[in-house]
């Protein structure tokens, strides 16, 4: 007998161990979407053709893959999409662009699809294609985007359009839903630019939501698969972004498709993505929406989400607001109408906007004064050092940093638009030379070329 052990012993000291699962990490996702994203334009500038060209080129790349269908056509007759691949049986539902100027996930959407084409053979992406069925509505109001505005050509929220469903475009998604009956659907959106993690003054790129079904925002198990989901990707996304995310305001909203979903039978995990710090937003914004997509339906294959808390989703702190696009610390303001200077910092909003037509088109940021005076209890995107320099009201088109000038007597012929609280932010920030003249050390327009 003793021999007989000792032989399963040795058998089982010889035999290697199974090799682990293939694991999906966020660096490596990162390091895949570098590589491979979409060559798409930047999300502000994709229009309905872009989508519909991309979407039939995928279609078409692997028929037995892909299955598209046009689930309805917009006020305007644009076509609605409807991407579907995998071979689980839990459905899930993904869609964006419900508001036309909200458009970051929708290229991540394709980084998504590329992703999990490319990788079906290995074992990580295998796990999730037979898991899961996952559809894909890219942009659900094309007219909106058309136009870089929120709502869709009637001037109606589609989000507020829940249960009237006067719109094409509710009344798609709507029909989708019932006939899917997803198990999880995320809603995919951007926020403002102002939007902070409370009150800290750090942006807030990616706020989270379980969206509540009832005014009381109780839990069931829908509700309580889409928190440890949303906690999920709060950790996926601080891998890259730590402190950059928020919690989205809770309370049920009985118009919208989110809370009316989840009361239907279809849990939602609202995805906010908001303000980033870089010059080039767009592209940290849609690299972590891919990576924390893709991490999101790994733990819904694998069983991981069933099994998570619900804590990285309880702990998060809610949206606040303390975020400003720049901010110039304690200058001395001459406001251009004969105001006496004084030492203030200057807090100026910025918003995306879309100019030109066809090829022509370019995002740019909007910007004005919000107010001044003492906000050290504001951060920005970025924080300008004012000490020592004078902001003035930008007199001449053709100021420059470098240049040197001489301060206009603003007392005796005051700007034609003085600075101040709810001005477009066009100023001119000027250090003194020992010679009473001023060199420009920084000219801010109240429009520039997009970051």
């Amino acid at each position: 007998m003793r021999g007989v052990v000792g032989l399963l012993v040795l058998l089982l000291t010889l035999t290697p161990a199974p090799a682990p699962a293939a694991q999906h990490a966020p660096g490596d996702l990162g390091a895949w979407w570098d590589r491979n994203h979409a060559d798409l334009p930047l999300p502000p500038l994709i229009a309905h053709a872009d989508v519909e060209a991309r979407l039939k080129q995928v279609a078409a790349s692997d028929p037995a893959f892909f299955r598209l269908a046009e689930i309805g056509r917009s006020v305007e007759g644009r076509a609605l999409y409807h991407l579907a691949f995998g071979r689980g049986a839990f459905p899930v539902l993904l869609w964006s662009q419900m508001h036309g100027d909200e458009p970051t996930a929708t290229r991540a959407l394709f980084d998504l699809v590329a992703y999990l084409h490319a990788g079906r053979a290995r074992p990580e992406v295998t796990r999730i294609l037979d898991a899961l069925t996952i559809h894909v509505v890219p942009m659900l109001n094309p007219d909106g985007a058309a136009r870089f505005q929120r709502r869709n050509a009637q001037g109606i929220d589609i989000n507020r359009d829940a249960l009237m469903l006067q719109t094409p475009e509710g009344r798609a998604l709507k029909a989708l839903r019932d006939r899917l009956e997803p198990r999880l659907g995320f809603n995919l959106h951007n926020q403002n630019w102002r939007t902070s993690v409370a009150e800290s003054g750090r942006p807030a790129s990616i706020s989270l939501l379980a969206v509540a079904y009832d005014e009381a925002r109780s839990d069931n198990p829908g509700r309580l698969l889409a928190k440890k989901v949303a906690g999920i990707i709060r950790d996926a996304v601080e891998a890259s972004m730590p402190g950059q995310v928020a919690k989205y305001d809770d309370t049920f909203e009985p118009r919208a498709f989110g809370d009316n979903l989840t009361k239907w039978g279809t849990p939602v995990v609202l995805i906010e993505t908001g303000p980033h710090q870089d010059r080039r937003p767009d592209v940290p914004l849609v690299r972590v929406n891919f990576v924390a997509l893709v991490l999101a339906l790994d733990a819904l294959a694998t069983g991981r989400a069933e099994s998570a808390t619900t804590d990285a989703y309880e702990s998060l702190p809610f949206n606040g607001s303390s975020v400003l696009y720049q901010l110039v610390r304690r200058a001395r303001i001459v406001m251009g109408n004969g105001v006496p200077p004084f030492l203030a910092d200057i807090g100026i909003t910025g918003t995306r906007a879309v100019r030109g037509e066809g090829a022509a088109r370019r995002v740019v940021v909007v910007k004005r004064i919000d107010e001044w005076g003492d906000l050290s209890v504001f951060g920005a995107l970025e924080v300008i050092d004012g000490t020592s320099l004078t902001a003035a009201p930008l007199w001449r088109e053709d100021l420059a940093q470098g240049m040197t000038v001489t301060l206009p007597d603003f007392a005796a012929a005051p700007a034609k638009t003085p600075l101040g609280p709810s001005q477009p932010a066009n100023l001119v920030l000027l250090r003194p030379l020992d010679d009473g003249r001023f060199r420009v050390e920084r000219v801010i327009r109240a429009e520039e070329e997009g970051r």
